[in-house]
């Protein structure tokens, strides 16, 4: 069956299904293998590094992925001279997907440029923000999910069917989907497409240690040092102390400690920036994870992967009997 969607149609995917940006991850051959799977494949601008960098780094995925989809993310307090950054993209007219923090800065040049735009946050009100603000879809990545969290954010059931009420752009829901199912699940209240990052990160081409990979497929969802990073409440004393920071300290370092205290992480004050031999090395490896884990079966290739959710969803609506009594 063809699954056609308002993203498929923005931005010119076979299958509604977005690669997450992966902060150390998201190189151009990741993505490439991503887009010629048929999903949305995401280069990290900030594993480029540098602006002349990720121009090479298009190029190469665009040689290496011509009928594909990409993108390239820009992660406001990631993103080394994010506003050069912006610039290459606009020169080899590529989309753009801001996240973390508010888009406010970026968004006049992104308008005015005419390349598509998606804007990534945790909540529905700051979606809600950038759709205002002229972005083209909206990713809200509800509480199962990893990375940059909010005291604020809600379960991506909860995240979707309020979202998809209220926004009128696109909608791509995220947070703790890995298989046909939480595809399914999600298009079923109201979302346009999924954006995945922990199902992608156990896959073959991404540049992440095998034995963290594995790690994170024997991992299970009621892991309490998952369910605590995840679902748990920040300290409060330590939220009150980074809160307290945000104007004392360049804006980049003060949102890697906050979301390193949103991830509970005890060592929050250091200052460091997650390279990919760090992210292979880590002593919990399961930090990386979300509650996605508990659909991840192994670790395949990435066209696996999207096969075996596209595949497994037509499966799944082929048995439901009562769509074929109407």
């Amino acid at each position: 069956m063809e699954w056609k969607t308002r993203v498929t149609e923005l931005l010119g995917c076979k299958y509604p299904i977005l690669q997450g940006a992966m902060a150390g991850l998201g190189n151009w051959k990741f993505a490439a293998a991503v887009a010629n799977a048929g999903a949305h494949g995401m280069i990290t601008a900030s594993v480029s590094r540098t602006p002349g960098r990720l121009r090479e780094d298009i190029r190469r995925c665009r040689d290496a992925a011509p009928d594909g989809s990409f993108a390239v993310n820009l992660s406001f307090g990631i993103c080394p001279r994010i506003e050069e950054m912006l610039e290459v993209c606009i020169e080899e007219g590529i989309g753009v997907e801001t996240a973390v923090y508010k888009p406010d800065s970026l968004a006049p040049r992104i308008e005015e440029s005419g390349v598509t735009w998606i804007h990534k946050t945790a909540r529905v009100k700051d979606a809600l923000h950038a759709e205002e603000l002229g972005a083209d879809a909206v990713i809200v990545v509800g509480l199962e999910g990893t990375g940059f969290k909010s005291p604020e954010q809600l379960p991506t059931m909860t995240t979707t069917v309020w979202g998809t009420k209220l926004i009128k752009v696109p909608f791509i829901a995220a947070g703790g989907i890995a298989n046909a199912r939480g595809f399914l699940g999600a298009l079923g209240m109201g979302a346009d497409g999924i954006m995945m990052g922990t199902a992608f990160m156990v896959t073959k081409e991404c540049p992440l240690k095998e034995s963290v990979k594995e790690a994170i497929v024997r991992a299970s969802p009621d892991n309490p040092q998952i369910r605590h990073r995840v679902l748990a409440s920040a300290d409060p004393k330590a939220y009150a102390e980074v809160m307290a920071m945000r104007d004392k300290v360049p804006l980049n370092r003060w949102l890697r400690m906050l979301e390193r205290v949103n991830l509970k992480d005890k060592e929050w004050r250091e200052d460091f920036s997650e390279s990919t031999a760090q992210l292979g090395e880590m002593s919990e490896p399961t930090r990386l994870a979300s509650l996605a884990v508990a659909g991840i079966t192994g670790i395949p290739t990435v066209k696996e992967l999207i096969d075996n959710i596209i595949h497994g969803a037509e499966e799944i609506l082929n048995k439901w009997e009562f769509l074929k009594t109407r």
